[in-house]
């Protein structure tokens, strides 16, 4: 599907028919929170705003200079499909945990925020084999936010790992940029592509972060060619991902893909690529912005479940923004507050 051909309705049914509006394709990492000074983060030898893939010694390191950290279940693509079934969604996940207590933790608090989740488990086994990947997010004064990921299990997930019911079932599969790290999750994710469109489903590509752009921009872009239906991406990401030099010519080249394209630009909202050109969306107020974490997974809940409901791109941006909005406006990536209950209350859905 090209989704600028028909920019109103960019996805089809098919949730509607089987039972799920998204499957998202991810790692599931629990997040290990805390705010810190900019001194911590020269301590810890992580890049400020970037992810980066870290061992475990140095994900215990990071922890060490902790002094009261929050955990949560977490990962990408996982909070997306946290966010749209808070918004009244039906969303499944597609990820590797290890077979330990985190990874049981994990599982029962993303089925007890409503999303489907069957774990693939494998991988080596015993005292050496990895465990449930974890998240150190280090969230700076001026809430940024420093990502030092240790995939573990994660890392495991193959195409042999991905349940085709479960994708065959989804209106929209999301891909997660940041599992592209992963040589064997990088078939996984191209299987399930192909049995989403093979089930006339949509597929959408998460860009995850600059720095992942950066190592894998070559692989992204064959990816649009024919695997992807529906980008998101940041300013910096989008315009990393076609060698721009601005926003406006990242768009420009986005266009030529002929695909659904959404850019998020913080503070300065959104942009929507669609039949008629770019169309910009201004961002959803909020009063003190405390933790940029999980801003562009929540945005994507909200623009996913517009598109799986009826609304269209420009419509589906604005309930994303809100969904962002919320989720910046405390620590964490999972929403403290009733989404549903927002979006109605702004006008975005009917009660």
């Amino acid at each position: 599907m090209q989704a600028n051909e028909s920019a109103e309705t960019p996805v089809n049914d098919n949730g509607a028919a089987s039972g799920l509006d998204l499957v998202a394709i991810g790692s599931p990492l629990l997040d290990v929170l805390e705010v810190v000074s900019d001194e911590v983060l020269d301590q810890v030898g992580l890049a400020k705003g970037s992810m980066t893939l870290i061992d475990l010694a140095q994900a215990t390191a990071v922890q060490r200079v902790m002094q009261s950290p929050r955990f949560v279940s977490g990962g990408s693509v996982a909070n997306t499909a946290v966010g749209l079934s808070a918004l009244g969604g039906r969303a499944g996940f597609i990820g590797a945990v290890a077979d330990d207590e985190v990874g049981d933790t994990y599982a029962e608090n993303l089925r007890a925020a409503g999303v489907v989740f069957e774990p693939a488990v494998g991988g080596a086994t015993g005292v050496d084999a990895p465990g449930t990947g974890r998240c150190m997010v280090l969230i700076s004064h001026d809430a940024d936010r420093t990502m030092g990921t240790y995939l573990g299990a994660a890392s495991n997930l193959t195409a042999a790992g991905v349940p085709t019911d479960l994708v065959a079932r989804a209106a929209v599969v999301l891909l997660e940029g940041y599992l592209w790290d992963v040589d064997a999750a990088k078939e996984a994710m191209r299987h399930a592509a192909t049995i989403a469109h093979d089930a006339n489903g949509s597929v959408a590509l998460s860009l995850s972060d600059p720095f992942c752009v950066s190592r894998h921009q070559r692989d992204f872009l064959d990816l649009l060619v024919d695997d992807v239906d529906i980008l998101l991406g940041n300013e910096e990401e989008i315009t990393m991902l076609f060698g721009a030099t601005s926003h406006t010519a990242a768009l420009e080249a986005a266009e030529e893909t002929g695909l659904l394209v959404v850019m998020t630009r913080g503070a300065q909202g959104s942009v929507v690529l669609t039949a008629h050109g770019p169309e910009a969306v201004p961002a959803a107020a909020v009063d003190t912005v405390v933790d940029t974490t999980g801003a562009g997974d929540l945005f994507a809940a909200g623009l996913l479940y517009g598109l799986t409901h009826g609304m269209n791109p420009v419509e589906s941006a604005r309930l994303g923004g809100l969904c962002a909005a919320e989720v910046i406006s405390h620590t964490g990536a999972r929403p403290e507050s009733d989404l549903r209950a927002l979006a109605t209350a702004a006008g975005l859905l009917l009660s």
